[in-house]
């Protein structure tokens, strides 16, 4: 049948792929499997961090090469293809580790990581970090700050959840305790946890505010290689943000250009995104419309295209403020400054919030867009709206209008306050 594969694998059969990642934990040779020693003794070649080579069995014929830098040990390994090689990582090779890189590295050469790669796991700081505190691994999410915005761990923080994060280095734990003071979680407790499973394991433990009042004291020295685990307090009297669309309008800094709450929440049920899909923004004012895509569902990324330098930079603001740093921005005036889009990744779906009323500005945003994409734009002015019944004309799509009407209070009295009605277009490419 067509699509249909069905392979029988030996127990332990991993001799056949020509390179083997061998996860190695903290306490050595102690954590080799029978299977992995006797793989490594089979290999002509091992590459790994000094550390871990020295744990090798010292009649061991293979030859050791250090680790350099991950551009130069990626070509090593792969000018190796079709000779027995190991490499050595720590722990778990497969989560946030240098097996992943690895299948990365070989489905970008053409190959097939499944016939090409074996990977035996070890317990990685995860695992064990769990272990050691008692906490049911599968209710916690496991993140990484290495190399990575530590604002982007704000995006987690919620009451009760509980986050276990592979630190950068020695200074995280005090960065990410600031994070969560600055979110209105300084209860919170952190505790940072190192070479787990080896002879000199250890820990420190304090509250996030504890951390933030103290960072040079020196009992919270902490190795470079560590893992914190994160239990959330939100503190009395503070408020948690939903990943839900239609954050309160006072979490964004703005100038008044903001698509307001009801009609945020609209919108981002008109631009549905999904895990890994890309939006241009185009007039992204203080960006509320990207960020909160970039919220909405994991690894989606986005590009806030703004031509007001002071609204640009508060976009990245309110980017770090809400737990998504790695939101790219782009300082153009739009339809004149399209051609600076041609570097940037196509997008997935576009929304139009500023400039509507451009000439020509739909229609080449909508060339931009591969079959299948989306293009959503909220029309506010009488003359946005002529221009987005004229495309409609033209292609089609759904149209909705969106009138919102909150109360205020007029002395001892309540009114409704009638905001500003919208006509909004969401229009699939064919």
């Amino acid at each position: 049948m067509s699509g249909v594969s069905r392979e029988t694998t030996a127990v332990g059969n991993t001799a056949a792929p020509w390179l083997t990642v061998v996860g190695i934990g903290d306490d050595g040779a102690a954590s080799l499997t029978a299977p992995a020693i006797a793989i490594i003794r089979a290999a002509s070649m091992v590459i790994g961090g000094q550390r871990s080579l020295d744990h090798l069995p010292a009649d061991c014929p293979a030859q050791r090469v250090g680790w350099t830098t991950l551009d130069q040990t990626l070509d090593t390994i792969l000018a190796r293809r079709g000779q027995p090689t190991v490499v050595l990582a720590t722990g778990d090779p497969m989560w946030f580790g240098l097996g992943s890189t690895l299948s990365q590295a070989l489905q970008q050469a053409g190959h097939d990581p499944q016939r090409e790669m074996a990977v035996l796991p070890t317990p990685g700081a995860f695992s064990l970090a769990a272990a050691r505190l008692c906490w049911p691994l599968q209710d916690c999410l496991c993140l990484t700050a290495h190399g990575r915005p530590v604002a982007a761990l704000r995006l987690h923080f919620a009451p009760g959840q509980r986050l276990l994060v592979l630190s950068h280095d020695g200074q995280t734990a005090a960065q990410v305790a600031a994070e969560l003071c600055d979110c209105g979680y300084g209860p919170s407790q952190i505790t940072a946890l190192w070479h787990l499973g080896g002879i000199n394991e250890g820990r420190f433990s304090a509250r996030a505010d504890h951390f933030s009042a103290n960072p040079g004291s020196e009992d919270q020295t902490i190795p470079a290689l560590n893992t914190l685990a994160i239990d959330c307090v939100l503190a009395e009297g503070a408020r948690p943000l939903s990943r839900t669309p239609g954050l309160p309008d006072e979490a964004f800094e703005h100038d008044g250009q903001l698509t307001k709450r009801e009609a945020r929440a609209l919108t981002l049920m008109a631009l549905a995104p999904w895990p890994g899909a890309h939006l241009w923004d185009i007039g992204a004012g203080s960006g509320s419309i990207a960020i909160e895509w970039m919220r909405a569902a994991p690894r989606t990324t986005a590009l806030a295209v703004e031509r007001d330098p002071l609204r640009l930079a508060r976009v990245v603001r309110n980017a770090q403020a809400l737990g998504v740093p790695t939101l790219r921005t782009m300082l153009a005036d739009l339809p004149a400054g399209l051609l600076a889009l041609d570097d940037e990744q196509p997008p997935d779906v576009i929304f139009v919030g500023g400039g509507v009323s451009r000439p020509g500005l739909l229609d080449k945003l909508w060339s931009r867009l591969p079959a299948g994409g989306r293009l959503v734009t909220n029309a506010v002015t009488l003359e946005a709206e002529q221009v987005v019944l004229d495309f409609h004309r033209r292609h089609g799509g759904e149209l909705r209008r969106l009138a919102v009407s909150r109360t205020q209070p007029v002395g001892r009295l309540t009114r409704w306050d009638t905001l500003a009605p919208l006509t909004q277009l969401c229009a699939e490419k064919p």
